[in-house]
Order: C-alpha cells, then structure tokens, then sequence
C-alpha cells in the first residue's frame, strides 16, 4: 500500500482544497488474495474477474465483491501470460507455445488458436475489434487481427517493460513491473496521458471494470481495485523542506560612476507545487514593492552614485516546502477554447516581440501540429509533440525570438518556452511562462543557470505545467512527465506573460542602470540551496 498523498479536489469554478483523506488516481479501494500464487494476467467479463495463474495453469472466475473463486477453466498452454475477454470468449497468450488462445467460458472448449506475433508477450487487451498484446522483447503494444494474429498497428511502449494490458473504451491501460508504474496511454501515438504507481512491486495482469482499473500484482499475490478519476486535480508527493538564499551582486568596475542603480528580485508565493514557511526575508530592506502588469510581485533596490570598484548585494532568504506535483487531466473533461474565461483569453493570447504570433513559421507550425482539433487538452498536447520532435536542447547564450528558434531547432529552455506560447496563442491556448531557482542534484547545492517553462490554462483545471525543453525522450512515459508535473526541486519566483515593465524578459532578477561616462558594470545572479533538518532527524542522530 502507497503512503499517503495530499490531494487537491476542484469543482467547476476550480475552487481547491487539501485533504489527506481523498482518493486520488491509483489509491488502492479494495484488495483480496488472488487465487493462486502465480497470477498473471487479468480480466473483467462485465461481472466478474479472471485470472490467470502461472503455476496451476488455471483461470479463475472472481467475485469481485470479496475475492471468492466461483469457477476455473483449465489453460491451454503451460505459461500462460495475458488474459482478455471480447464479450463471448476468454483469450490467453502462451509465452511457451507462441500461440494465442480462444476459450469458450461456458463450454470450456478452446474455439481457436492463432499465431503469437510478439517475441516476449505478456498482457492482452479487447477493444471491440481487435486483440492488443504488450511485447516485452520489442517494447512495443501491437494490435492484432483475432482472425491469425497479424499485427495491425504497433505503438511504442510507455516504458522498456510492458506487462500488464487492459482497455477502457478509449485509452488502454499499461503496467510495467521494472518502474512499478500503470499507464494510460492512446492507442493511436502510445502517448502517456495518465500514470500513478504501481500497488506492488512485481504488477502482472490489469483489468477495466467500467470505472476502476484492477491489478493483480505476483509478489504479493494479491488483487487491487484502483481509483482512476475521482475529480481529483493534482497530487503532492516527496514534501522537501529547504531552504534558498538568492543573490544579486553588481560590480562597478568603472573608470565612470554609476548614477544609478535599480535592482529588482521576483517575489515568490504560495503555489500548488510550493509552501512559503514563514516571510521571505531581503537584505538589505527593498526601496519598495512594486506589480508588475502580469501581477507578478517584485521587490524594488534603489543604489546612486557607485563610485568605480563599488560592489553592491542583494539578498533574498525563502524558506519553502516542495512536492513533487503530479496533475491528473482526463482530456475528455477539458472543453473548447470557447470555454476559457474572458479574461484569461485577453491577457494571454496577446502578442509580443519574442513570439511574433503571425511569423508564417509559426504559423505553419501551427497548422501541422494542431490541425482541425478543438479540445484544449489536445491542442496543447499536439503542440507539446510538434515542438520536441524539432528543436534540441543547446544552452548558447541569448534569447532568439519563436519564429528563429523553431526554424534552428536548437534552443535554451527561455527559447523552448517562446516556441511553445507563441504556438499556442497563435492556436487560441493562453499560455505563460514561470521562472524558478532549481536544486541541481543534492539538496545543498548552488545554482546560477536556473529554469523556465510554461503553463496552459485548461477549461476546467486551469494551469497546467508544461516543460516542452525536458521532453525529449524515447519513451512515452519520460515524455509525459514534461507534460503536467513538477519535480520538487523547484522554488517558482516568476510567472508572467511576457515582457514585464520591471523583470523585463527575464526571471528571478532583473537590474537597470545610468552612468557618468564610461563604466563596466558586471552582474551575478545565484542561488544557494540548504536542507532544513528537523529536530527529530537531529535527535535520531
């Protein structure tokens, strides 16, 4: 059983609140013993589970209201793997024979066999038409013809070890006991839309039963009914208490004066990936407080007169708790463009000089990507796909406008982001860009690089994070992760639309200065990350 996670509820206006006694995606219902101890795949009739067991070959009918075996079948072959039902028939694949079979359940008689096209098979899922197979030895979920097993389509596995199988109507659901996680994946492009942990540590079959998805995990041999959409928005994971000092340091190295110096640091707030303890504290004390038109909050240092050589430090201390948040968007509750509020729309469909909405490179992308699609979420996922198939992560040195970055294909995250809001404004998405000091591996750790992304607004869950320069990857599943989840090595600082009066293009920290005649002036933006230890870690010590 998972250890328990905070979960934020939202309900039409996305009015959010936290209560460790909700379910959220994955959260174990209900669990009885499987039948046997070897327990592969699984399958739901429309009544009952089946399972599948290894070691007495032998499928077992389920009462899924308290385990109870209610009849078995003999099995066909002698490692049976997956498990799936058409609405008349049982089918099992046989990892040892290749060959896949067709059971009568009410006459108990085998009315077909047919060629296994997977080198590795493991689960197996019906969608109406055809047989699904998870193939371990390619990494690749093939759908096949039931008349001799000839593979249809293929689609990438989410992850490198696809097991367990099942369909739901319109996404098919994919376990892998190697990451322990279960999936939910399209059955056209394989992209991962939905992913929680696994119950256990070796997750075999997966069944549908209309609402909730079941797995029969082989280490524990047991059988989970799982939460898959309570109205859940997001879950923290991994609370992680630290502690950041930000710096701004400007150096005068003259020969001239500098008559005037205005440094301005982004003020971060409470956000569903972090909890502000206590008041972030400046030194020395800002000249003001300033908002910008974004609304985003900045602290405001007033300096005249530096002579040349004169160093000037500014500081900000922000003691914070961080999780790692994992959003929950079913694509089929997002609505329209139509359906976003007025003012999101005005504010965030705007353009601006790093996005150049109307540049026919952005433009045509546009049209490639998104197509006639309508759905919000879709849009936003298209896009998300157009962008790392064709830009590369390269860290150069400037920020180029949209138009040049995507032409490239090359890009820094800030031009990752440009790319990704200019195509989804020009799409009608409202998009923005958060800014963030980043933990860079241990926990005390030092950055001066920093990290920027973007945010979606979604009708009907509101901003969702979206990391289009983290997304290149092999598998679906490490894709997907760029895509609605925040590791909790992030502090946000900054969120805006674009240029701001103060912060400019930039994020965290931004500076402006006059001088008397010629003066070099050098400037250094970090921050230093310390982990709060508690006092009962101390004591266990």
């Amino acid at each position: 059983m998972r250890g328990v996670r905070t979960c934020i509820v939202f309900a039409l206006t996305v009015a959010m609140a936290a209560g460790s006694a909700l379910t959220a995606p994955g959260d174990t219902l209900m669990s009885f013993a499987a039948p046997n101890s070897c327990p592969q795949g699984l399958t739901f009739d429309g009544e009952y589970l089946w399972n599948i067991d290894r070691k007495s070959d032998m499928i077992y009918k389920i009462d899924v209201a308290d385990g109870n075996v209610l009849d078995s079948i003999p099995s066909p072959g002698y490692i049976p793997r997956g498990l799936t039902f058409d609405g008349k028939l049982l089918w099992t694949v046989d990892a040892g024979e290749d060959l896949i079979f067709a059971i009568n359940p009410e006459t108990r008689i085998v009315e077909k066999t047919i060629f296994c096209p997977a080198s590795k098979p493991y689960g197996m899922a019906w969608d109406g038409e055809y047989l699904w197979i998870a193939d371990d030895g390619s990494d690749e979920i093939r759908r096949i013809s039931p008349e001799d097993g000839t593979t249809i389509t293929a689609i990438t596995a989410p992850s490198s070890h696809p097991g367990g199988l099942a369909f739901d109507g319109k996404f098919l659901w994919v376990s892998d006991r190697y990451k322990d996680m279960i999936y939910m994946v399209t059955p056209d492009n394989g992209d991962v839309i939905i992913w929680f942990e696994a119950p256990g540590k070796h997750s075999c079959g997966l069944a549908y039963d209309g609402a909730n998805v079941w797995n029969v995990d082989y280490e524990t041999d047991l059988i989970y009914k799982l939460a898959v959409d309570d109205g859940t928005l997001f879950s923290r994971l991994a609370e992680k208490h630290q502690q950041v000092q930000f710096f701004h340091q400007a150096r005068n190295y003259g020969p001239g004066a500098v008559s005037t110096l205005d440094v301005y640091l982004a003020v971060p707030v409470n956000m569903n990936n972090q909890d502000l303890v206590g008041e972030v504290i400046f030194e020395p004390a800002p000249t003001d407080f300033l908002t910008d038109k974004w609304g985003q909050k900045v602290a405001h240092f007033r300096f005249t007169d530096l002579p040349a050589t004169e160093f000037t430090n500014v500081s900000m201390l922000a003691e914070t708790k961080l999780y790692q948040t994992r959003y929950y968007v079913f694509p089929d509750k997002v609505g329209s463009l139509e359906d976003i509020p007025a003012e999101i729309r005005d504010t965030y469909l705007v353009d601006d000089t790093k996005f150049s909405l109307n540049d026919e490179t952005i433009q045509k992308g546009v049209k490639e990507a998104v197509g006639d699609e309508t759905n919000a979420y879709w849009i936003g996922r298209k896009i998300y796909n157009y962008v790392i198939d064709r830009i590369e992560y390269e860290l150069a040195g400037g920020w180029n406008i949209a138009p040049t970055v995507l032409g490239r294909g090359t890009g820094s995250c800030s031009e990752y982001s440009f790319v990704y809001i200019a195509m989804c404004r020009a799409a009608g998405l409202p998009a923005r860009y958060v800014g963030s000091v980043v933990i860079r591996g241990d926990d005390a750790s030092w950055d001066d690089v920093f990290h920027r992304w973007v945010e979606i607004y979604l009708p009907g869950y509101g901003w969702i994070p979206v990391d289009p320069s983290g997304g290149d990857s092999k598998w679906p599943a490490d894709r997907a992760r760029s895509f609605g989840y925040l590791n909790n090595r992030y502090l946000i600082t900054t969120s805006g639309g674009g240029g701001s009066e103060y912060l400019e293009w930039s994020y965290n920290a931004n500076e402006r200065w006059t001088t008397k005649g010629r003066a070099k002036v050098v400037v250094e933006n970090f921050g230093e990350w310390t982990p709060m230890v508690s006092a009962e870690s101390l004591a266990d010590k």
